[in-house]
């Protein structure tokens, strides 16, 4: 069985350690972990992992947030992936720093890279785990903040959070998504 795991970010160096870059930094952990390694191939950086006799097919897609469709659409047909079996870890202002929560569809909530995967897709009929990077910013600075890195107080929080969300991309990989939703999500 396969599965498609999506960390979504930018590349470049300038863009490493942000806010809107944690499905890299997600996926970076899972592989560096598993003792795998990324390899720049067809619109994304692709490595995979095996966990309880699943191929858990990773990307970082190098197409640029807004344009992370292409890259999902792209390695769902090369790898035949059902929808059912893709799984997008997304940034999320609206949770708090802390906050974790698996979903099985669901609105794009005004993020540009969600916002193009359903576009290209035609739906919002996949699984997404919002890795909350909280709010804290003024009225209308939110890109600035997004592409900021994580505050000095905040980033002792993150190998735990990161760990967490890389024990529900397993466990989605093996129970699905409502039990790892039952499990997980608070």
């Amino acid at each position: 069985m396969k599965y498609l795991i999506v960390g979504l970010g930018n590349i470049g160096p300038e863009y490493a350690d942000t806010r809107h870059n944690i499905g890299f930094m997600v996926l970076d952990e899972f592989a560096k972990q598993e003792g795998a390694k990324f390899y720049n191939m067809r619109l994304a950086y692709y490595t995979e992992v095996t966990y309880k006799s699943r191929t858990l097919c990773l990307i970082k897609p190098t197409t640029y947030m807004n344009l992370s469709g292409k890259a999902l659409n792209h390695w769902m047909k090369e790898l035949k992936i059902p929808v059912q079996n893709v799984l997008v870890i997304v940034d999320d202002i609206a949770l708090p720093l802390g906050t974790l929560r698996l979903k099985p569809k669901g609105s794009a909530a005004g993020h540009n890279g969600l916002k193009h995967i359903e576009a290209t897709l035609g739906n919002n009929e996949y699984a997404r785990l919002r890795f909350g990077v909280s709010d804290n910013y003024p009225k209308g600075r939110q890109v600035d903040y997004v592409l900021s890195g994580f505050d000095d107080d905040e980033k002792p929080e993150l190998p735990a959070l990161i760990d967490r969300s890389i024990e529900m991309i397993k466990s989605f990989a093996t129970i699905g998504t409502e039990l790892t939703m039952t499990k997980f999500n608070k």
